[in-house]
């Protein structure tokens, strides 16, 4: 399974909803909301440093840029497909002269 597995899906109820892994999450159903609330995170995780806000905004607001463009899409994917890469190779032991 992959890490971030996205799905954006319009259910009977007109919803949209992003998913990834096991978790579902609502996102704002028009495009300039999801830009904004995108960028928002996005601007927010830079500034994780800071006490309320935090680092973990960042890969929520590129999931959310993801949705509406290419080359936010190209890099999840990317990102998607190194991991489920790393993941499935065998690890290799190191011995003590490595």
């Amino acid at each position: 399974m992959n890490l971030f597995w996205l799905l954006m899906s319009k259910k009977q109820t007109g919803e949209a909803k992003i998913r990834f892994g096991r978790f579902e999450m609502r996102v704002p159903g028009t495009r300039w909301q999801r830009i904004s609330l995108g960028m928002a995170l996005m601007v927010g995780g830079v500034l994780g440093f800071l006490p309320i806000l935090g680092f973990w905004m960042l890969p929520l607001g590129l999931l959310l840029l993801s949705i509406e463009f290419h080359p936010v899409r190209r890099f999840r994917r990317r990102l998607e497909v190194w991991y489920g890469r790393k993941k499935a190779s065998p690890k290799r032991k190191r011995g003590p002269g490595d």
